[in-house]
C-alpha cells in the first residue's frame, strides 16, 4: 500500500513539474528577453543578441542562473534573426515549428534509411493475407492505378501538383514516415493539392513507369513532369518541396509603384486581375495554388500590407488590413468588380470566388477555345446561350464605341447574353463572315448577335444595320434588338459557317520549337540519369567503353607531351620567377601529392565586398580557408601560408583568403566565442583584451552548412626564445620578433590541412554568419 502511495507521489509530482514547463514555454517572450521593441530592426536585434550574450555567457558570468538565461538569449535570437519565425510568433504567439523533433525526425529517417538500404529482397515473396488486411485505410482512397493516372492524374497536373508515394508491405521505412504523410496529406489536399498512392507490389508497371526503384519514394508530378523528393520526411520539407513544383512566376508583388501598371494589364492580356491583400510577408501556399489553377484566365498579384510602399494602394480601395481581401479588376481598374474578405479563406471559397469572375465583361475573342467558353454550343431550348459581338479595330487607348460597348454589357448582366469583342484587322475571315457587303462597314465599329447551332462552326446571327458609334440612339436599337430575341429566337434571320479563330496569344514557331526542344531534352535527360538509370547501365557502359579505346590513348599521349615540356623549360625560368619577388611559389611534381591546376596560390582578401560570394552564398561542399593576420605581418605570414597551402590548391573546392585583424578584430572574436576549448573568451574586463594576438590563425569556413574549423599556432622554442629575448611589452610590434618565428606558427599548417580534406577536425556550428563591418 506504501508503495502504491510513493508512485502516486512520484507521478503528480512528475505532472506537476510538466505543467511548470508548459506555464514557463508559454511566458516565454523574445522581445522581453533580448530587451527590444516589436518594431526593432535586424541590426538592433543583433547589437542587444552580442551584448547579452557577452554578458551572460556561463564562461564568463559566475551566476547561478546564467546558463539558463544565455539559453533564453539563444533562443530569442533565433526567433528574431529569422523573418519567417519571427512573424509567426508576431502573430500567433508561436515560432511555427519544433526545431528538437525535426532533428529527431531526420536522425530516425537516416537509420530506417540506412537499415533498409542494406537488406535486399523481394517484397512480393511476403504477400501474406493479413498485410492487405492492414493496409491504412488513409491510403486506401488515394490508390493510383496505371490507367487511372494516365488518363486523369496526368491531364489534371497542369491544372494542380500532385503529391505521389510509392509504398509496399514490409517496408520498415514506410511504416516509419506514415504519421507525418497523414499530417501532411490532410494540410495539403486541402490546399487543393492532389494526393496519390502507389502500391509497388501490386502496380509493378505504374511504379517503374513513375522511376521509383527503392520504397518509400515521394514525387510531385506538375504539367505532367515528375520530380523525386530527395529530403527527410517532415512537414515543412514536404510543404517547401510542393511550392517548389509551381512555377515562380505565377504571383507578382504589387506595390506602391506597379499597381496601375498590373491592373491596367487587362486589355494586353485579355484577363481580369487578381489581387490578394495580406499581412504576412511570403504569398500563402493556397493563393498560390489558385493562381496555377486559373492561371489560363486570370493574372495574380499580391500585395503585403505591411510593407512601406503598400500605403498608397491600400488607402485607395479601403482595405482593412486586418483579415486577407481579395479584388478581382476587370476592364475599370479604379473600382473592383468584385471584394471577398474573411479571416480563414478556404479553397472552395475562393474557387467559387474566382469562377464567377473569370472573365472579363466584355472579352476579346482571342482564340476558338475561349470562344467555345464564352459562346457555348446550344443544347437545349432552356440552355440558349446568345453573344453580342463588337467588331472593332485595334487600338492602343479605349475608343470610343467600345468604351460605349463595355456601359451598355455592364447595365445588362443577364445569364443568357454574353458580351465579347473582335479586333477585325486579327481576325479577317471570322468578321467577314458576319459583316454585311458594302464599303460603308469599313473600317467602323459593328455589332452582331449570334448563337451557335453546332461545334462545327453554324451559327444564326443578326447584324445592326448601321455601324455602331456608341451613340444612345445606337445603344436604344441594340436594347430592342435583346427584347425582340427574348420573345421571338426566330428573330436571328441569317445564317453562315464561322471559321476557327487563329490563337492571338500563342508563342511564334520558333519560341514553340525552343520550348518544345527544350522539353524534350530534360525528358531524355531524367529518363537517362534519373527514372530509367538501370535500364540505361548497359548503353551507358559500352558508350563509356568505346570513348575509352577510342581516345584514351591521345588523351595519355597529350599528358605526356605537356609533361615532357615541362621539364624540359630552361632553368632560367624558375631562377627569373624566384627573383621576380612573387610570394606564389612553385613546386615540382613530386614534392605535391596532387598535381595543382595552377602554378601559384589565389588568394584573396576577405572584405565587405567579397565577403557574400566568398563565404555566406559559398556553393555546398565548398570551403574557403582563412588565413588571420595583421598589417605588419602580412608579407611574412602570406609566403608561409602560399607555400603550406600549395600542394592543396589542386581541388577545386577550397579557396583561399586572409582577414586583416586590425580591421574586423570584432568579427574574429564573435566567431571564436563558438570555439570555447580551441580559442578560450578573454574577459571583457582584461586590460589586454584588444591587444591579444590572434596572428596566425587559420579558419575554415563552410558557408553553406554553417560551421568553421580552426588552427591555432602554437609557440615554437624560437618564438619563445624571441619573446623573452625581447620582453614582454605590449606596444611593440610584431614583427619585431623576428620573420622565423611568425613564419613558424604556420609550420604545421600543411599537417592540419590534411586531417580538415579527411574529415576528422572538430567543427563549430554557428546560428548564421555576422556581417562583416
Amino acid at each position: 500500500m506504501e508503495v502504491k502511495k510513493l508512485s502516486i507521489s512520484w507521478q503528480f509530482l512528475i505532472v506537476l513539474v510538466l505543467i511548470l514547463q508548459i506555464l514557463s514555454a508559454l511566458d516565454f517572450d523574445p522581445y522581453r528577453v533580448l530587451g527590444v521593441s516589436r518594431t526593432a530592426s535586424q541590426a538592433d536585434i543583433k547589437k542587444a543578441y552580442k551584448k547579452l550574450a557577452r554578458e551572460w555567457h556561463p564562461d564568463k558570468n559566475k551566476d547561478p542562473g546564467a546558463e539558463d538565461k544565455f539559453i533564453q538569449i539563444s533562443k530569442a535570437y533565433e526567433i528574431l534573426s529569422n523573418e519567417e519565425k519571427r512573424s509567426n510568433y508576431d502573430h500567433y504567439g508561436d515560432a511555427g515549428e519544433n526545431q528538437g523533433y525535426q532533428k529527431q525526425q531526420q536522425q530516425r529517417e537516416y537509420r530506417f534509411r540506412h537499415f533498409h538500404e542494406n537488406f535486399y529482397f523481394d517484397e512480393s515473396f511476403f504477400h501474406f493475407p493479413f498485410n492487405s488486411e492492414r493496409r491504412d485505410s488513409v491510403d486506401e482512397k488515394y490508390l493510383l492505378h496505371f490507367s487511372h493516372y494516365v488518363n486523369e492524374v496526368v491531364p489534371d497536373s497542369f491544372k494542380k501538383p500532385y503529391l505521389i508515394k510509392i509504398t509496399s508491405d514490409w517496408c520498415f521505412s514506410c511504416i516509419h514516415i506514415e504519421p507525418v504523410w497523414k499530417e501532411v496529406v490532410q494540410e495539403l489536399e486541402g490546399l487543393g493539392v492532389g494526393i496519390g498512392v502507389v502500391h509497388a507490389g501490386y502496380e509493378r508497371r505504374l511504379a517503374h513507369h513513375l522511376g521509383a526503384h527503392s520504397t518509400p519514394s515521394i514525387l510531385g508530378l506538375i504539367n505532367g513532369r515528375i520530380s523525386f523528393f530527395h529530403n527527410a520526411v517532415v512537414r515543412e520539407n514536404l510543404r517547401q518541396f510542393v511550392e517548389s513544383l509551381l512555377p515562380g512566376n505565377l504571383v507578382e508583388k504589387v506595390t506602391n509603384k506597379n499597381y496601375v501598371r498590373f491592373l491596367s494589364g487587362w486589355q494586353q492580356e485579355n484577363k481580369p486581375h487578381v489581387l490578394l491583400f495580406d499581412q504576412m510577408p511570403a504569398v500563402p501556399l493556397l493563393y498560390k495554388l489558385t493562381a496555377f489553377a486559373y492561371k489560363d484566365y486570370l493574372s495574380f498579384g499580391y500585395v503585403y500590407v505591411g510593407l512601406r510602399g503598400a500605403e498608397e494602394i491600400t488607402r485607395q480601395y479601403n482595405i482593412n488590413v486586418y483579415a486577407p481581401t481579395i479584388l478581382i479588376f476587370k476592364e475599370h481598374i479604379n473600382k473592383p468588380a468584385d471584394v471577398i474578405q474573411a479571416r480563414g479563406m478556404k479553397k472552395q471559397v475562393i474557387d467559387d470566388f474566382i469562377i464567377q469572375n473569370k472573365y472579363l465583361l466584355a472579352a476579346r475573342l482571342t482564340s476558338q477555345k475561349l470562344f467555345h467558353e464564352l459562346c457555348p454550343v446550344k443544347r437545349s431550348h432552356r440552355q440558349r446561350k446568345y453573344c453580342v459581338v463588337l467588331l472593332t479595330a485595334e487600338a492602343t487607348k479605349l475608343s470610343k464605341p467600345f468604351e460605349a460597348f463595355l456601359s451598355f454589357a455592364l447595365a445588362n448582366t443577364q445569364d443568357t447574353v454574353r458580351f465579347v469583342h473582335v479586333y477585325s484587322n486579327r481576325q479577317q475571315e471570322f468578321a467577314n463572315t458576319l459583316l454585311p457587303d458594302g464599303d460603308r462597314f469599313q473600317g467602323k465599329s459593328v455589332v452582331s448577335i449570334l448563337e451557335r447551332r453546332n461545334t462545327a462552326g453554324r451559327v444564326v446571327y443578326k447584324t445592326l444595320e448601321d455601324p455602331w458609334t456608341g451613340s444612345e440612339s445606337d445603344k436604344f436599337i441594340l436594347l430592342g434588338y435583346l427584347d425582340q430575341l427574348r420573345k421571338d429566337p426566330a428573330f436571328l434571320s441569317s445564317e453562315a459557317v464561322l471559321p476557327d479563330l487563329t490563337d492571338e496569344l500563342a508563342p511564334v514557331f520558333l519560341l514553340r520549337w525552343l520550348y518544345s526542344a527544350s522539353e524534350y531534352i530534360s525528358d531524355c535527360w531524367d529518363s537517362i540519369f534519373h527514372n530509367n538509370w538501370r535500364e540505361m547501365m548497359p548503353l551507358l557502359s559500352l558508350i563509356f567503353s568505346a570513348l575509352f579505346i577510342l581516345f584514351g590513348t591521345v588523351i595519355m599521349q597529350a599528358f605526356s607531351d605537356s609533361n615532357d615540356e615541362r621539364e624540359s623549360n630552361p632553368p632560367g625560368k624558375e631562377e627569373a620567377h624566384e627573383k621576380s619577388g612573387k610570394t606564389e611559389p612553385t613546386f615540382s611534381k613530386e614534392s605535391s601529392s596532387k598535381i595543382p591546376k595552377k602554378g601559384f596560390v589565389e588568394v584573396t582578401e576577405l572584405t565587405d565586398v567579397t565577403y557574400t560570394s566568398n563565404l555566406v552564398r559559398l556553393r555546398p561542399g565548398h570551403m574557403n580557408v582563412v588565413l588571420i593576420l595583421s598589417n605588419s605581418t602580412k608579407t611574412s605570414l602570406l609566403q608561409k601560408f602560399a607555400l603550406e597551402v600549395y600542394t592543396f590548391t589542386g581541388s577545386s573546392c577550397l579557396h583561399f583568403s586572409f582577414l586583416s585583424l586590425d580591421k574586423h578584430r570584432e568579427w574574429l572574436e564573435y566567431l571564436l566565442e563558438f570555439a570555447q576549448d580551441a580559442a578560450p573568451i578573454p574577459n571583457q574586463y582584461d586590460k589586454h583584451f584588444m591587444e591579444r594576438d590572434y596572428t596566425g590563425y587559420v579558419l575554415a569556413l563552410n558557408g553553406h552548412k554553417k560551421y568553421f574549423c580552426l588552427f591555432k599556432p602554437h609557440k615554437t622554442v624560437e618564438e619563445e626564445e624571441a619573446a623573452m629575448a625581447l620582453g614582454e611589452s605590449r606596444g611593440k610590434s610584431s614583427c619585431g620578433l623576428g620573420s622565423r618565428p611568425i613564419k613558424g606558427k604556420l609550420s604545421k599548417l600543411s599537417l592540419w590541412m590534411e586531417r580538415l580534406l579527411e574529415g576528422s577536425l572538430q567543427r563549430f556550428y554557428i546560428p548564421s554568419w555576422p556581417e562583416l563591418d
